[in-house]
């Protein structure tokens, strides 16, 4: 799902991130855990790889995620699909990517595209059968790349049984498995009116009446998407079965959509205003203390990670966490206990929207320093938010800006999560007209909230139609109009593409021990121009130099050692390189080894 708002204005706040570890190429051990029939890509063992001594495979993971309608089609529908996904382990592998995560493939209306789920263990036909996701399965593990799935706990569609029971009457068996609520009274026309003021994230009152029942129910999203009441214990084991199921058949974790929203105020209370004006729906600006992040979620949390815990193969959960600050962030881990998601996204890094060195350096400080023993996940993009590309971008120097961050994300201390067709520099290609729109947020948010379409326009593979995503006349979306120049094929033969930049930078992830487990100081605090870190191991030292600057910028370091660049997009960097005069030109990146 995700916040659609500017993460900045809100503090990074609202309601809501090929090898199965960092290895040496020349120490590869392949020990199998004993398997049970299709868990096996899940079940692999700590001990896959060399490096996996130094925790489990997702500690140095890179996660790459794919959202399934814009992929790859290979039924020739417009649509992509799982054998479109299998079909492109290839790509995935020569990438280096460790893990994959599919935004929801279940059988679902489409409303909301798959994050209105109608069956939490079937695949949907358009994307294909459960026998295909198996086969998806099996050739992950072949090249090296798990599967992790979106597993949506806040909401179901209004087409599951479960909510059409619990819909048709009040004492039905589910009739307390959403969250239904009285009218707090009656209008002069008759009409209910809702329990209280809270507003759905899509627009309008949170709230929507059922006949039958002479109830509201809840829905933090859109009406067709409601609440599951999550104080019922009965929907927890429901919602922890088809957790199972998914792991029973090998997939290596999930991604939790909207995790802190699954409580509500017993009390109902009001929410309230917390800036004047309104959205860009057209509703007041409230705040969500009575809807989101509330307390009883982490006692779901534990329980959730105690379940996972017990599958073989170090089972990964990843939140969505628009979180206000690192303190709340580190909540989600568990604190020191470590007991609740083991990667929780970090949003306030990534989405700063701006390249601002002192506020990106604090962050980063952060969740380097004030999260205990736990693990940083950083991401810069996903399907809810116009891609990096623009978000950072300044018209000009996007390319340069772009390696920037791909620099910063697999160059700190952190997991790292990536969007599919980043690598690419993919744009946001945002439609231009409300007939366009296929997003519904879009359609009633017009002209405001243009929707989320742009960001998930079909993957870019060469220059052919439809950019080799499908032979369909028409594509579920269109094509973006670079696609004759920014692919796959054609930034796969240019060595200094941004594609090549990624895998030279995931390659030395892998590689370089400093960079897989070294710690993380920064340098040069009191440069408000120029980005630098060092990571420190055990055979030597990184140091990472970002000019996210539009002018030139002399940079001097204290670290001394014999220095040899590693990458860098500037020429006269390559070598002569000496860390107590360097001169970076504008939005440049440096890497080095420094012994």
């Amino acid at each position: 799902m995700g916040n659609l708002m500017d993460l900045n204005e809100r503090g990074v706040g609202g309601t809501g991130f090929a090898r199965w570890t960092m290895m040496t190429r020349a120490a590869v051990v392949l020990a199998l855990a004993a398997m049970c029939g299709s868990a096996a890509q899940g079940q692999m063992t700590a001990a896959t790889h060399a490096g996996a001594a130094d925790g489990p495979w997702w500690k140095h993971a890179v996660i790459y995620e794919i959202y399934p309608r814009s992929f790859q089609d290979s039924n020739g529908d417009g649509v992509g699909d799982l054998n479109g996904i299998t079909q492109r382990m290839g790509y995935l592998q020569s990438l280096g990517v460790d893990a994959i995560w599919i935004s929801p493939m279940y059988p679902s209306p489409q409303v909301d595209f798959g994050y209105d789920i109608s069956n939490y263990v079937g695949v949907d036909p358009q994307y294909g059968t459960l026998a295909d996701f198996d086969k998806l399965v099996a050739a992950g593990k072949e090249h090296h790349v798990r599967v992790i799935l979106d597993m949506v706990l806040n909401h179901t569609s209004d087409k599951h049984a479960w909510f059409v029971e619990s819909a048709s009457s009040r004492t039905n068996p589910r009739a307390d498995w959403y969250v239904w609520k009285d009218p707090k009274g009656f209008d002069a026309q008759g009409k209910p009116i809702p329990p209280n003021n809270w507003i759905s994230g899509f627009g309008g009152s949170a709230w929507e009446w059922v006949p039958a029942r002479k109830q509201f129910y809840y829905h933090e999203f859109y009406k067709q998407q409601p609440d599951l009441n999550w104080r019922n214990p009965v929907v927890e084991k429901a919602a922890f079965d088809a957790m199972r199921f998914w792991l029973d058949r090998g997939v290596a974790g999930f991604r939790l959509d909207a995790i802190p929203t699954l409580f509500e105020d017993p009390q109902m209370r009001d929410n309230p205003v917390e800036k004047p004006g309104l959205n860009a729906q057209g509703d007041p600006n409230l705040s969500d203390m009575y809807t989101s992040n509330l307390p009883e979620v982490h006692d779901v949390i534990r329980r959730m990670r105690a379940m996972a815990d017990s599958y073989p193969g170090n089972r990964v959960l990843i939140g969505e966490t628009y979180l206000p600050n690192i303190a709340e962030l580190n909540k989600w881990y568990g604190g020191e206990k470590q007991d609740e998601l083991q990667l929780p996204m970090d949003m306030q890094v990534g989405f700063t929207n701006k390249l601002d060195v002192p506020l990106l350096r604090q962050r980063i400080k952060d969740v380097e320093t004030q999260i205990g023993k736990n693990h940083p996940l950083l991401v810069f993009d996903n399907h809810d938010n116009g891609r990096s590309w623009e978000r950072y971008g300044d018209g000009v120097h996007n390319e340069a800006i772009a390696r920037l961050i791909a620099t910063l994300l697999f160059t700190s201390r952190s997991t790292a999560l990536m969007y599919y067709g980043e690598e690419l520099g993919m744009v946001t290609s945002t439609p231009t007209r409300k007939e366009d729109v296929q997003d519904p947020i879009g359609i009633t948010g017009w002209p405001k909230e243009k929707g989320r379409d742009g960001e998930r326009t079909p993957m870019q593979w060469d220059a052919s139609v439809d950019a080799g995503f499908s032979t369909a006349a028409k594509t579920w979306l269109p094509v973006a109009a670079d696609y004759k120049t920014v692919n796959v094929k054609v930034e796969e033969g240019e060595p200094n593409s941004l594609l090549n930049w990624h895998k030279k930078l995931i390659a030395l992830r892998r590689d370089n021990s400093a960079l897989r487990d070294g710690s993380m100081t920064m340098l040069d605090e009191s440069n408000n121009s120029v980005l630098s870190f060092v990571r420190k191991g055990p055979a030597g030292s990184v140091v990472t130099v970002l000019n996210l600057t539009g002018t030139e910028q002399t940079v001097s370091l204290d670290v001394s050692g014999s220095v040899t660049t590693l990458v860098t997009d500037v020429p006269g960097l390559m070598t002569g390189v000496s860390l107590k005069k360097m001169v970076v030109p504008a939005f440049g990146s440096w890497v080095g080894a420094v012994k």
